[in-house]
């Protein structure tokens, strides 16, 4: 075990016995470099962050000239700043108008916390519903309205009044009364292996929420910043959330996510009581011009214009036996195979050649992939012939 390995292993907590354990010396475009020269396709974006790729030089202008103008200056809400200013009016015109004032966190489990205590805010109420195998973060309210109770039974007790149903299950909306503060739901489930809705379910759901009062929150902190083809992925169903809470890709690489509504609902947790959701470094204003110079590239540069023709040829160069089913919006891919030690071999197998994919915690027998949008026609073809070699040799 080399220097930099022991200080990994020794003085950073660990999440799993078994990191992936890549040096990365830079990264630019979809390529990982280590210190020795190595590069690595990256396949997977960071785990959905690098979306318009790694590095893109408008973004790292954007952060240069705020690191120049401020950083911090004061917690969430008190100042008024440029930065924080310009993204808000962004979002606000790239989103219908019932969803005009966002509050901006850290995270994206920050963003489901803060959208979950909107939610009861606005209505009195305490029921929760969230959806099987869903996964809406870590922290204590998100696990709570995760899906997944391995992950969930060694922290209990968690919120109450959480329930659970089946997603895209047109029954189980009967769940959903005039006593549900809020349903909160992943526009399409990451986590549980690119699960998507169809539109029937979600209008009814939509129709649903409207006749008990329920607020509906979509996350698409995994799904949004153009992964799907469209810049929010709720655009492909002509249905608009109470509540958007967005991530990963949002920040172009800085840590920013939000939670999103009207003015008239965000303004509750202004007063009785005042103070009713507070953070330190939300809307962190080098992260917002990262944020908003992020935005500019995805409408500047038309990437969405192309998300749907290279999702349908990564669709066609993978093609093989071994694969038992695959799934695709967008840019957003999930394989199925036989067996977790399969998928286990393939992914270690691109690893060592050059390309790096991965599983998802709750469905470990497929693997993700989901590349910058920005990513080339010669370097999909390049990855998925590694793919493939490591499928026929799993």
């Amino acid at each position: 075990m080399d220097f930099s390995q022991s200080v990994f292993f020794n003085h950073l907590a660990q999440t799993t016995p078994f990191p992936f354990l890549i040096s990365v010396e830079r990264a630019q475009g979809v390529y990982l470099f280590s210190p020795e020269g190595k590069k690595y396709i990256d396949l997977i974006s960071g785990i959905g962050v690098a979306n318009i790729g790694h590095g893109h030089p408008k973004v790292i202008q954007a952060i240069k000239e705020q690191v120049d103008k401020h950083l911090h200056v004061m917690v969430y809400g008190e100042y008024i700043q440029a930065s924080s200013n310009k993204l808000a009016k962004k979002l606000a015109d790239l989103l219908p108008s019932s969803l005009n004032c966002s509050y901006f966190v850290n995270s994206g489990t920050e963003a489901n916390e803060g959208a979950l205590k909107l939610a009861k805010r606005i209505t009195g109420r305490t029921e929760i519903i969230s959806c099987k195998k869903s996964y809406h973060g870590s922290t204590h309210g998100s696990l709570s309205v995760s899906g997944n109770e391995v992950k969930k039974q060694a922290f209990r007790p968690l919120l109450p009044d959480v329930h659970f149903m089946e997603y895209n299950s047109m029954h189980d909306l009967e769940m959903i009364t005039t006593l549900t503060a809020a349903v909160i739901i992943e526009t399409i489930q990451g986590d549980a292996g690119v699960r998507i809705p169809s539109k029937e379910y979600l209008q009814s759901l939509r129709k649903k929420c409207d006749a008990t009062g329920t607020q509906l929150i979509f996350d698409e902190i995994q799904c949004g910043m153009g992964r799907t083809g469209t810049l929010f992925a709720f655009e492909q169903f002509n249905v608009v959330p109470d509540i958007l809470t967005i991530g990963k890709a949002f920040g172009g690489g800085l840590p920013i996510a939000a939670f999103i509504a009207s003015r008239e609902k965000m303004n509750l947790l202004a007063h009785n009581p005042m103070l009713g959701h507070i953070t330190t470094f939300g809307g962190n204003p080098v992260c917002c011009a990262s944020a908003l110079a992020t935005l500019n590239v995805i409408e500047e540069e038309k990437i969405l214009d192309e998300v749907e023709l290279k999702g349908q040829l990564i669709q066609k160069l993978l093609v093989h036996p071994k694969i038992k089913e695959a799934r695709r919006i967008g840019m957003m891919f999930a394989f199925d195979f036989d067996s977790e030690e399969r998928v286990n071999k393939i992914v270690n197998q691109c690893k060592e050649n050059g390309v790096i994919c991965y599983w998802f915690l709750s469905h470990p027998y497929s693997f993700r992939i989901a590349p910058p949008l920005t990513i080339t026609e010669s370097e999909m073809r390049e990855a998925c012939r590694i793919i493939l070699n490591a499928i026929e040799n799993s």
